[in-house]
């Protein structure tokens, strides 16, 4: 095997296993921040649904209180206020959720289905627990979910959700007297959950990957290329030259050329060292013959 060939050898082994470790590697770190972007938009419906809410009760609620004698406005409903800002939101991102999931709900769309039940009875025996993320499986592949509980903290909340008899009258004759009522101050009755698929980000993230691969795989390749021509130039010529000189000394022919070097290096040191070798041989030969 010739030295190009061991060269390009040890060089494609270096490239495999720098290419497993950095493919590794990069799809580690591209996996965790596609993670961390989802997350980051998750936290933000949130925070945006629970803005709505508080907007809600401090600002829009007082104004429209005196007319809920007269006919029942959902539009002072926190949780209906959040629900509209988000499907306006939804209407340019539709695979983003959110839902005020409640075990006992007044408006039946508002009803944990058995996973969302599942995240309010993690909550109801984990009441110190102000958040819980965690990623579910579903047709479309997988989706990470932010979910925050929804506890009864204000005495208001109970005028609608309290006692049947004390809601009012707009209310019950607008969603009935079935369900909705029976809550508990400081009980935690449902929960907020923003739900993202990570199919997109989690493809960006494959195609970024893909990307950086092929890229490094070129710069690998035009180094390589460049490192040919340097061994090429540098090493393989010159020792098949002073190799060609020897052969030819070897066989008798006297009058061959020195080989001229170039440089400094060590190569050239070399070619010194084998033109006085050769110029010492040459004239033993000559000694021989006389």
């Amino acid at each position: 095997m010739g030295l190009r060939a061991k060269f390009n050898l040890i060089m494609v082994l270096v490239y495999l296993t720098g290419m497993a470790g950095l493919g590794f590697v990069s799809y580690e770190v591209l996996q965790r921040n596609a993670q961390e972007e989802i997350l980051h938009i998750a936290e933000v419906m949130m925070e945006s649904a629970t803005s709505i809410r508080g907007y809600t009760v401090d600002e829009i609620r007082p104004l429209l209180n005196a007319q809920l004698a007269h006919e029942f406005l959902p539009q002072t409903v926190p949780a209906y206020a959040a629900r509209r800002n988000i499907e306006r939101l939804r209407k340019n991102y539709p695979s983003y959720t959110y839902k005020e999931a409640t075990l006992n709900p007044t408006n039946p769309a508002s009803r944990a289905t058995d996973w969302e039940s599942t995240i309010v009875d993690y909550f109801r025996s984990n009441s110190e627990e102000k958040k819980l993320i965690g990623v579910r499986k579903t047709a479309t592949g997988p989706s990470l979910y932010v979910a925050r509980p929804i506890q009864v903290k204000a005495q208001s909340c109970l005028e609608c959700h309290g006692e049947r008899r004390a809601a009012p009258a707009t209310m019950v004759a607008q969603y009935g007297e079935a369900n909705g009522f029976g809550w508990k101050l400081e009980e935690i009755v449902g929960s907020q959950i923003v739900s993202i698929p990570m199919s997109v980000s989690l493809e960006r993230a494959q195609g970024t990957l893909w990307t950086f691969l092929i890229a490094a795989s070129a710069i690998f390749l035009i180094v390589i290329g460049v490192l040919n021509i340097l061994l090429h130039h540098v090493v393989i010529k010159p020792v098949r030259q002073m190799s060609n000189i020897a052969h030819a000394v070897s066989m008798g022919e006297l009058e061959v050329p020195e080989y001229k070097p170039i440089g400094n290096d060590e190569v050239a040191s070399l070619a010194e060292s084998f033109n006085r070798m050769r110029r010492s041989l040459v004239n033993a030969m000559k000694i021989l013959d006389e």
